[in-house]
């Protein structure tokens, strides 16, 4: 997830403490910090991210339902291009 946060931001490979000392974290840089040990990690970047959601308008305003909040968004903005299923179309500032 923080890949595709950082992604989204426009950012570039950032160190996280995920994977550190697993078998995924094996020739990658390293850092410690403060006593906690990070993996750098390059983002992920997607051409198409298909997003469901609840309710959305017509400038792609979405509102998520239970755990499509989890990961909707950040797949929203790590993508080029975004493809929304909602359940329901409402009118702008509805």
């Amino acid at each position: 997830a923080c890949r595709i946060q950082a992604a989204g931001m426009g950012l570039g490979p950032i160190y996280t403490p995920t994977g550190f000392g697993t078998l995924l974290a094996e020739g990658k840089p390293t850092l410690s910090f403060e006593g906690k040990d990070y993996v750098l990690e390059n983002p992920i970047r997607a051409d198409f991210a298909l997003i469901k959601a609840e309710q959305g308008d017509r400038w792609g305003n979405l509102i998520y339902r239970k755990a499509a909040r989890n990961f909707g968004p950040i797949m929203a903005m790590a993508a080029d291009c975004t493809i929304a299923q909602v359940a329901e179309v409402v009118e702008l500032g509805a």
